[in-house]
């Protein structure tokens, strides 16, 4: 399920988060934020795995890939040959 809303911030800082998007979070519950440019992520800090670090490691390499090869201008591989590259990260 994918909700949108609008929202703004305070003169302080803070950014309220809708009401019906907080219905499973508690107070005083913790959170991930991720910037990139324009892009703000906020993830539930106790959704993380064990393996956060491989996970942020992995979309460190991503993101730069992103950068590398332009937004929308992939080449197209077959499927073998893209297993071979991901086995390089």
């Amino acid at each position: 399920m994918i909700n949108v809303d609008f929202t703004k911030m305070s003169s302080k800082g803070q950014i309220v988060i809708p009401q019906e998007m907080r219905k499973d979070i508690a107070v005083g519950d913790r959170f991930i934020i991720i910037q990139r440019d324009n892009e703000i992520i906020l993830k539930p800090a106790d959704s993380l795995e064990g393996n956060f670090l491989e996970d942020l490691n992995f979309a460190k390499k991503t993101l730069a890939s992103l950068d590398k090869y332009g937004k929308g201008k992939f080449k197209e591989i077959e499927g073998k040959d893209f297993l071979k590259e991901l086995e390089k990260w």
